[in-house]
Formats: C-alpha cells, structure tokens, sequence
C-alpha cells in the first residue's frame, strides 16, 4: 500500500473512530439509567431539546458552541469530547499495530467495551452488564468465528481457549474478592469487575486475563495511594485498570511473558 493510500486509510479510520465515540457517549449516558441506547434522539441533558445534526458533529460541534448548549447554554461536559478524541486515535492506533485485517474488528469491539465500562465506572462505580455479560458473549462468538485470535486454526479449540479465559479471567478476581472480603471484613471487589475480567478472557484467553489480573492491581494501587492522601478516600474504580492492564496485555502481553519467564523461568 502506497503512504497516500495508507494515510487516506488512517484519516478514515479516524472520522469513524470519532464517530463511534459520540455513539459510545449515549451509551455511557444512558446505561447506568437502563434507558435506551437507541431512542430518543440526542438531547441536551439540561433542557432535554433535541440537539439538531450540525451540533452534533463528532469533536467539531463542542469547540463551534463553545462547549455550551445552543439552546439553554448550559455548559456541556468536555467528557464527550474528551471520548469521541480517545475513541478516534485508539481506532487508528489499533489500525497502524493490526494492520488492515479481520481481527480488527472484534478488537475494536473489545476495545469500545473497555471504553464504555471505564467511564460509567469512573462516575457511577458501576459496569453495564451490556458491556460485560454482552461483551463476553461476543467474545466467544468472535472466537468461534476467528480461531486467530486465540492462535489457531481449529474453531473448537479457539472457543475452548475463550470459555477458559472467561471461567479463569473471572474466577480469579472473584476469588481475590472473596479473600478481601475474608481479611477486611466488607466488600472489596464488586461483580461487575469480575464480569469484566471474564469479558477479557473470552477475548484474550486466559494467559492474557490472568496477565491483566496481575497488572491492574499495580496501577490501580499507584492511583488509590495518591486519591487516599489527597481525599481519604478509600475506594476506588477498579474497572479503568482492568481496562487498561487488557490493553497492556492485548498489545504487550506476549513480550511481557516472555520477559518473565526469560528472567524468573526455570533454569
């Protein structure tokens, strides 16, 4: 492929990643409230006016109304933007390390689900059984569809490897949950973080969801420590880290391991 077709490609790539973002928007609006994610239209949150198409143009209408609504000019929240932004790189992230192929598509998927339960967990501490429970179903449909995506060639075995990743991917949390529950006498993992680690493994399989296990808790205790001094709290989003250590893990996981086991293997 030529650049200018390649670059042609990425800006593409880009308008529909930002696109996407605006739909993943409704979303995280609207499934913490168990509404549709389909009707009604788009309306301000504010003054529930329908916003019209020319003001609802992915990462364009925000700066052209000055991040307010046309109608009651109620400031509109930069989360929109700041989702539709992250959304359209990421596509064309994940475009430049897949490259034009099939797998695109169900890692796109993965990606959007991880997305959506970050940002409604970011503020309702909750993730949408939508994107867990749903996200895991697709992913073992993916899995028999494409066997690549679990290194090989045999549908059975691709969907074996993704139900593995899924009884391993949540058993795991849920038995780390379970002791923390056991040595601090309250709730310390909550089960949409264990549908989310299972949701990974139908994806990834279950070398990639006990990887993602592994590394969430590192960035999710950096950030708890800094939230504790800065606000005694003590409870924190889990979800955005498992989010982000699958993204570690999907991109990185394989030299990750190897690493490991070149340092601390046997032998």
């Amino acid at each position: 492929m030529n650049p200018a077709d390649d670059l042609l490609i990425r800006i593409l790539i880009f308008i529909l990643g930002a696109i996407v973002g605006s739909f993943l928007n409704v979303c995280i609006v609207r499934m913490p409230q168990e509404k549709s994610i389909v009707f009604p239209r788009s309306h301000c949150v504010h003054c529930q006016k329908l916003i019209l198409w020319y003001d609802n143009i992915p990462l364009v209408s925000y700066f052209l109304l000055m991040g307010k609504c046309r109608h009651c000019h109620k400031k509109i929240s930069i989360r929109y933007w700041i989702v539709e932004l992250i959304t359209a790189v990421s596509f064309v992230f994940f475009y430049g390390f897949f490259g034009w192929n099939w797998v695109l598509i169900p890692y796109l998927v993965f990606h959007c689900g991880l997305i959506v339960a970050t940002f409604v967990d970011l503020e309702h501490r909750i993730i949408p059984d939508e994107i867990s429970i749903g996200g895991m179903i697709l992913g073992l449909i993916f899995s028999f569809l494409m066997p690549q995506l679990h290194n090989t060639s045999s549908h059975v075995l691709a969907l074996g490897r993704s139900l593995l990743g899924v009884l391993i991917g949540g058993g795991s949390i849920y038995a780390m949950g379970m002791l923390g529950d056991f040595l601090f006498k309250k709730e310390s993992m909550g089960g949409g973080d264990v549908k989310l680690l299972a949701m990974v493994g139908s994806f990834l399989g279950w070398q990639m969801a006990i990887l993602t296990f592994f590394i969430a808790p590192f960035f999710g205790t950096v950030f708890g420590v800094i939230v504790k001094l800065r606000t005694k709290e003590s409870a924190i989003a889990y979800g955005p880290f498992l989010a982000l250590g699958a993204l570690i893990s999907l991109f990185w996981g394989e030299d990750v391991i190897r690493w490991i086991l070149y340092h601390y293997g046997a032998g």
